[in-house]
């Protein structure tokens, strides 16, 4: 496997793989569930309102792979075909001050196009770490420093143009083979001491795998919690029941919840093989349903297993987040909608005023058949989009809705976008 160090896949993920499956991790990252009961139709519910969706989006990374480009900026941030509709681009925090240009363009760029653009740290200045038996940490007497480090990357941001909505303590603490490795007792005494000088939101503590040990201390510890803004967290290997944080829902009043780096099923594989990149539709609706995530960033918007090929096209893998993406933007909100109604086929809706849209699913090998039940809407003349094998986000059959419902054909090993109102 190449190291990201070499500008190549990705840091050892393939390594974390091999580890996971080593310590008897369940793999694929999400289990699929059965259903309860079975079910034929959907019902959505716009008056159940769940969370509020920030954003989809990726990862650039301008010295591990290389900047994108300013056409793929355009595709990656513009929302016209053929374009993603990605409102959130997440930036590392290069530890040398050197590297520091070399993320400006693109996040310029997402920023006028109206994106969140974040940061994450992989490692402080080499002058503020020391090593240890378990690898590398930042001395306990450099945590101001380090604070300062942070807000100087945000202010430098600032003065050429992007305004950081919020920055990480650390990118994946408990995944420290290459980089920075943080204990949780670290972490809230760093958030304690110290991030309530940082000039922008903090976010933590980006698990690599949501392992809850690693945010459960920031949620038990008001003085911590009052100075994180955001609880990160990173998918890899995470187990479907393992997507519900009933601490969070108690405790995390205030604070958002983003799922700030994945990719899914794996890195090795094309993003455009198909019927697996539907995989990824899956994966996001998941997270959304089952974690009540409020953003889904994937790891580098553009490679070979990435939403952009890197010839900048649009892969499939692509066209699933941006069925989510293109038209399910900042502000919307997750409404209740019958989530499995039958096997293989997986429904998430949202609504922003009086339009609801819904993103549907079906894993199956042929075609089903689905009727609608939208409460509260009577009419509604419905423009849908579809992906499959064969199709990318094209336009497809215009529905009438009547007396509040409409029935629809999901294609066989399909994901496609309904628009109503």
């Amino acid at each position: 496997m190449e190291s990201r160090r070499n500008q190549s896949e990705d840091s050892g993920r393939g390594l974390r793989r091999r580890s996971l499956l080593a310590a008897g991790t369940a793999l694929p990252v999400l289990a699929v569930a059965k259903p309860a009961s079975a079910q034929t139709g959907v019902l959505v519910e716009p008056s159940v309102v769940q969370q509020t969706i920030l954003g989809f989006g990726g990862m650039n990374h301008s010295g591990w792979i290389g900047d994108l480009t300013a056409a793929q900026r355009e595709t990656a941030f513009g929302n016209g075909a053929g374009q993603l509709g990605f409102t959130v681009l997440r930036i590392p925090v290069p530890e040398d001050r050197a590297g520091w240009s070399g993320e400006v363009a693109t996040a310029k760029r997402a920023s006028e196009l109206g994106a969140k653009v974040f940061a994450s740290p992989w490692n402080p200045p080499a002058s503020m770490t020391e090593t240890f038996s378990g690898g590398k940490r930042l001395r306990y007497n450099s945590y101001g420093a380090y604070a300062q480090h942070l807000n100087d990357f945000s202010t430098f941001m600032r003065n050429n143009g992007v305004n950081l909505y919020g920055i990480s303590v650390q990118n994946e603490p408990d995944y420290a083979h290459e980089w920075t490795a943080w204990t949780p007792g670290e972490m809230v005494r760093f958030l304690r001491e110290n991030a309530g000088s940082i000039n922008t939101r903090v976010i933590a503590p980006e698990s690599f795998q949501y392992l809850k040990r690693t945010s459960d201390p920031i949620l038990n510890d008001a003085a911590a919690l009052a100075n994180v803004d955001i609880i990160g967290a990173h998918l890899y290997g995470t187990r479907s029941e393992d997507l519900p944080y009933p601490l969070f829902r108690e405790k995390g009043g205030g604070k958002e919840l983003w799922m700030t780096e994945v990719y899914h099923p794996n890195s090795t594989d094309s993003a455009d093989r198909w019927p697996h990149a539907l995989d990824v539709g899956e994966h996001i609706h998941r997270a959304l349903v089952h974690g009540r995530f409020q953003t889904y960033v994937w790891w580098y918007i553009r490679r070979s297993y990435g939403p952009m090929r890197e010839d900048g096209q649009i892969s499939k893998r692509g066209a699933n987040m941006a069925h989510f993406s293109k038209w399910v933007r900042p502000g919307y909100s997750r409404i209740t909608a019958t989530a499995n109604p039958q096997s293989n086929v997986y429904i998430t809706a949202f609504k922003s005023g009086s339009r609801v849209v819904i993103v549907a699913i079906n894993k199956n090998s042929s075609a089903v058949y689905l009727p609608f039940t939208i409460r509260d809407i009577a009419s509604a003349t419905i423009p849908t989009w579809v992906t499959t094998a064969t199709r990318t986000l094209s336009q497809d059959t215009t529905i009438t809705m009547s007396n509040g419902s409409f029935g629809a054909q999901l294609p066989a090993q399909g994901i496609r976008t309904f628009v109503v109102g």
